[in-house]
């Protein structure tokens, strides 16, 4: 056997394990990657999250010996790999697969299950990755007896990502997996020791008021983010959309300013304005159906936003309480006829992954 590998699988056979964390919806996203901060950190880049109800889980259960298998809610690909053979981190789930050797383990199987549809632009990648790394340390634990704080499991999140991927990875989706709540994340990557500044926007029982604030949807269609963000961030660097860029950096800052002082109305005006910069600087970010809801969210006198890199997936609306009912029951009636559409049941999740 590889000697670099250790057997879970009696382990796993007294007790699997689960772990979850939370999807999340954005403003000012695409902020977190550092080609585009670390440039721009006298001006404070920053992206404002907010941790959703939607959860996507992960098991860890026992399997054969010099095996690892890993499954998705709503991919029919199963892979089975042998560590022996070598594990391929190019393939569908070598994320994943790059999270269980770093730990070294096999003789597992990993579950991974979402309450947000496929693809929908929520972050659910980068959230079944941070469950799986607690998942993992919490099996490490049991063999070692240390297990990773919140800060270094975002650490490896954020790093293993970035790595995997070849560079142009944010974090923020990691990071309001591993935190939740509502925060303004404040990038800062010079700063070797942690990268970000955190936040607090809303806490204890004004995250119920602010739940009664928002709606969330899916379009019906799944997105690729790599793509759009690659394109994105080639127009930022060459200089043609930064001043735009820049700007909307700034409306973020007012935004969150005013989901701290609970102030919907304004908060609403300011994510209209947003999404007024973003049809410039991002066009290809909306499709014909996220485009109508949007629209249709702003008439009713809220403001909406596609979530992530949009290009389909989810968007979210917010306003005060008794327009955004009234965007809720438009959307449903627009999306009624979209395949896979929906409007997503969901509050704001105060806890992060656990």
């Amino acid at each position: 056997m590889t000697p670099n590998f250790t057997s879970v699988k009696n382990i796993l056979s007294e007790k699997a394990i689960e772990v979850s964390a939370p999807c999340r919806v954005d403003s000012g996203g695409t902020w977190d990657i550092k080609a585009m901060s670390l440039p721009f950190e006298n001006i404070e880049p920053v992206t404002l999250n907010i941790a959703l109800t939607l959860r996507t889980r992960v098991l860890l259960s026992p399997y054969r010996d010099g095996h690892i298998k890993i499954s998705s809610q709503g991919f029919k690909y199963i892979g089975e790999y042998s560590i022996r053979k070598g594990l391929p981190f190019d393939k569908p789930f070598g994320l994943f697969l790059a999270a269980v050797c770093y730990f070294g383990f096999h003789g597992l199987e990993v579950k991974i299950m979402s309450d947000s549809p496929v693809k929908s632009a929520l972050g659910g990648s980068s959230t079944a990755l941070v469950a799986l790394i607690t998942a993992l340390s919490l099996l490490r634990s049991n063999i070692e007896g240390d297990r990773l704080s919140r800060r270094q499991i975002l650490h490896l999140g954020y790093i293993l990502e970035d790595g995997i991927n070849g560079g142009n990875c944010g974090i923020q989706d990691q990071a309001a997996a591993v935190y939740g709540g509502v925060n303004l994340w404040t990038w800062r990557y010079s700063h070797g020791n942690w990268p970000f500044f955190r936040e607090d926007l809303i806490e204890g029982k004004d995250l119920k008021e602010m739940s009664r604030c928002i709606v969330v949807a899916f379009s019906g269609k799944g997105h690729v983010a790599a793509r759009m963000n690659r394109a994105w961030i080639g127009d930022f660097l060459s200089g043609r959309t930064r001043s735009g860029w820049l700007k909307a950096n700034e409306i973020v800052k007012d935004l969150a300013g005013a989901i701290k002082e609970k102030d919907w109305h304004s908060a609403a005006v300011l994510l209209k304005e947003e999404m007024k910069i973003r049809r410039r600087i991002t066009p290809d970010a909306l499709i014909p159906v996220t485009s109508g809801l949007i629209k249709q969210a702003e008439k009713i006198g809220c403001g909406a936003r596609f979530t992530g890199a949009g290009g389909g997936g989810s968007l979210w609306a917010i306003g005060e309480p008794d327009r955004v009912r009234d965007v809720e029951e438009a959307w449903k009636g627009m999306l009624s006829t979209v395949r896979g559409a929906c409007v997503l049941r969901c509050d704001i999740d105060p806890a992060g992954v656990r």
